[in-house]
């Protein structure tokens, strides 16, 4: 049987954990009660182990004395007794009743101890709570007005259009088109139907719009009903926000910026237009917002039968140790707090479900239920059993090749340089590859050890987010099929439901937000795989040169040299090395646009130093000059110190002089400290990898000068891995901090103070 603790902490919200119930603290209050018992039994025992003495009729007789004199007067007083006992005896027996007197004392302490942190922790929780519930109960409102506001839209903009409709029919004049839509909404067509102020039959749609928004208490710019200020302004109006995380809605959103005051402006007589388009975008974001409130109403649900189920516990532990009666008391007072007689979030939940089924899943409550409570992947033995047969399949082969490369002399000096030259970049491709996948599985492996919540960094949807042991499938299966290398292009667009679907398209749409940054709004996980491509550089360069030598007819020819010499490859050699680099800085970029936060430009100039430094090297690399040199140890130099000190003080929040861990942090999930200390060495040892590039070995030939690059690249593989644990780590900790459980989605509708 499980017990309770380690129940507790694998079911606890990891973001909320300092909330919940301190049960280990408590456990520890009973143990030390259950010492203090301990002792004193021992003690009274100890008594009575050596038999009857003939001092035992004394000792009765003074006793009762003492306890006569001691209710008399109302409070004990020292009373000496002369007997016949001897001296030494006398001042045993009182050291023996001191000590029996202090551990009754003291278990009295301890279960005065453990009732006040009792009540310190019902108070944390019952306050903590109130806090999540009065936030959810807002949410809730503010989204049943949103929503109430959608559906009055829709409802306007559909009336209009069918009456639109309905006299062009009688005028003769047929409609351009005439389809009803395919995903249940009357606005997802991509037509633009404005409602604006202007001709008399959009004036009319306007009003209308106007009055079922007024019925919310909101009002449109340029209404005639709206209530004015002193000055004649409008108090309130609205506008329709949608994000803008795509680039048409970035190009939209600065245009929105640069004519907000000519088409917001009601000297000029304009209204606020809304499309069919915007309300289609509107809709979607409430359908999320209400998705994720339910799931935090679940989450808030989880915490308050947990925290009941902790307090019943602890309470038992604790009758069975004092052997007192105290649970059923304690317990209706608990009952009776406000974290378990509350029905509020109970009954927002029903209202959730209610109007999700209602207005998003046409009355089915089944269809609902799939977007609400989502269900999670069961985990299959068959992955495992193929992790293992791939895995034994390439190490044979490749036992195999590598026994054969050696007995044809592959790999002497004297052997032909083109075989190398031409097999080191397509297998160095595959492995560097195969590597960082393996080193993302063992980093999955961790995060899930150390329940760091991934799929909420990452916003993953946990019925489809990859786990380790499919991390390794995949790893081992590509390195097994490298001669089959050309269909993994194919397979990576396959539209069929096979081989990670979701996984593979969640891939091909992150590197789609990257290369077009900074035009699309950067999220974690986008920031997450453009540094992963910082790394993966000599994986990049080596696709180029497969591509060149297939793609130029080198395979057949086996002149390999046409790639090396061509100016164009050459130059796109630096554009390859700077690309990550740009894009990166790129998103810090938009970040900066975004958040205007000073840090982001920061981070920017990191980036931009790593890309000079990279340049450097290519360039020496070419011209090996003294000049040269010089450039890239100070470039290397001055990008390496920036971004050691980024790793260890901004990404992982480390080097802190301040904390109670020495030099770490405050808070840390793994126990031991060495660790953190071992992280620090070995990223600083992996980061100054490039002064392999200016020491240069003489005498070195192709084939160790091919191995070496190699190696260096796997230790920067490595070393990415290693660093994904400790960032992921830093931001799990602080959404901890600020209790971040769940995603606030943002809505589509605001409002805004024209007095500002």
């Amino acid at each position: 049987m499980v017990k309770f603790s380690k129940e507790l902490e694998a079911q606890l919200i990891p973001e909320w954990k300092d909330a919940f119930v301190n049960y280990w603290q408590l456990k520890k209050h009973v143990k030390k009660i259950k010492l203090s018992r301990k002792l004193n039994l021992h003690s009274q025992d100890s008594h009575t182990d050596f038999g009857l003495s003939i001092f035992d009729p004394i000792r009765d007789v003074v006793k009762k004395i003492s306890s006569g004199i001691c209710n008399a007067s109302g409070k004990p007083e020292n009373i000496q007794v002369s007997t016949d006992t001897p001296k030494g005896e006398d001042e045993h027996e009182e050291e023996e009743k001191e000590v029996h007197d202090d551990q009754l004392s003291s278990e009295e302490d301890e279960v005065k101890a453990f009732f006040e942190d009792l009540d310190e922790e019902l108070k944390k929780v019952n306050q903590f709570y109130k806090t999540k519930e009065s936030e959810f109960l807002e949410r809730g409102e503010i989204l049943n007005k949103q929503l109430q506001i959608l559906l009055d839209l829709k409802q306007v903009l559909a009336d209009r259009r069918q009456k639109i409709q309905m006299s062009k029919v009688g005028a003769g004049i047929l409609p351009w088109s005439h389809s009803p839509s395919g995903r249940g909404s009357d606005y997802s067509d991509s037509s633009t139907e404005y409602v604006t102020s202007g001709s008399p039959r959009e004036t009319s749609q306007t009003d209308d719009v106007i009055a079922a928004l007024e019925k919310n208490g909101i009002n449109f710019i340029g209404s005639a009903t709206r209530s004015k200020t002193k000055k004649g302004k409008p108090k309130m109006a609205m506008r329709v926000d949608i994000p803008a995380i795509a680039p048409a809605r970035s190009i939209s959103a600065v245009t929105a910026m640069l004519w907000e005051d000519l088409v917001n402006n009601p000297k000029k007589g304009h209204g606020e237009f809304i499309n069919r388009k915007k309300i289609q975008c509107a809709e979607k974001m409430i359908r999320g917002a209400l998705v994720e409130l339910y799931r935090g109403l679940g989450l808030v649900k989880t915490y308050s039968s947990l925290n009941m189920m902790a307090f019943v516990k602890i309470l038992k532990k604790f009758d069975k140790v004092s052997h007192q009666q105290a649970s059923a008391g304690y317990l209706y007072a608990v009952k009776r707090s406000h974290f378990i007689s509350s029905d509020k979030v109970v009954r927002l939940m029903d209202e959730v479900e209610s109007l999700f089924t209602k207005h998003f899943a046409n009355d089915d409550r089944k269809k609902a239920m799939k977007f609400l409570r989502p269900q999670q992947r069961k985990e299959s033995h068959m992955v495992t059993f193929l992790v293992g047969l791939f895995t034994g399949s390439f190490v044979t082969l490749f036992s195999v090749y590598s026994i054969l490369a050696n007995m044809c002399g592959m790999f002497t000096p004297r052997a032909d340089a083109a075989y190398m030259e031409t097999v080191y970049s397509i297998f160095s491709m595959f492995a560097l590859l195969s590597l960082h996948l393996f080193m993302y599985g063992c980093n999955l492996f961790m995060w899930k050890g150390t329940r760091i919540n991934r799929n909420f960094i990452f916003e993953f949807q946990p019925t489809t987010a990859l786990k380790y042991r499919d991390a390794f499938l995949i790893c081992t299966c590509l390195m097994t099929t490298v001669v089959g290398a050309m269909c993994s292009l194919t397979l990576l667009i396959c539209p069929l439901n096979i081989f990670y679907r979701s996984t593979r398209y969640c891939f091909i749409r992150v590197i789609r937000n990257i290369v077009c940054s900074p035009f699309y709004k950067v999220l974690m996980v986008d920031v997450f795989m453009a540094d992963q491509l910082t790394s993966q550089i000599p994986l990049l360069r080596h696709l180029e040169s497969s591509a060149c030598y297939f793609f130029s007819g080198s395979f057949g020819t086996h002149r390999y040299e046409i790639c090396k010499s061509g100016k164009l490859y050459r130059e796109l050699a630096y554009v390859i090395s700077f690309a990550p680099y740009y894009w990166r800085a790129m998103q810090c970029a938009r970040r900066w646009f975004d958040e205007y936060d000073l840090n982001h430009l920061a981070n920017l100039g990191k980036y931009v130093s790593a890309l000079v430094a990279a340049g450097a090297r290519i360039t020496y690399a070419r011209q090996p000059t003294t000049f040269w040199m010089i450039i890239v140890l100070v470039t290397s130099l001055v990008a390496t110190v920036y971004q050691l000190y980024w790793d260890f003080v901004k990404d992982w929040e480390l080097l802190n002089p301040r904390s109670k861990n020495p030099w770490l942090r405050d808070n840390l999930i793994l126990k031991k400290k060495s660790i953190y200390y071992m992280s620090i060495v070995l990223n600083f040892v992996l980061r100054v990898s490039w002064v392999e590039t200016v020491i240069r070995f003489k005498h070195v030939g192709v084939v160790e000068l091919r191995l070496l690059e190699f190696f260096l690249a796997s230790l920067e593989v490595i070393r990415r891995g290693h660093w994904n644990f400790y960032r992921l780590e830093n931001e799990h900790l602080n959404n901890v901090g600020k209790y971040r459980a769940f995603k606030t989605v943002p809505l589509p509708f605001h409002e805004t103070d024209s007095d500002g």
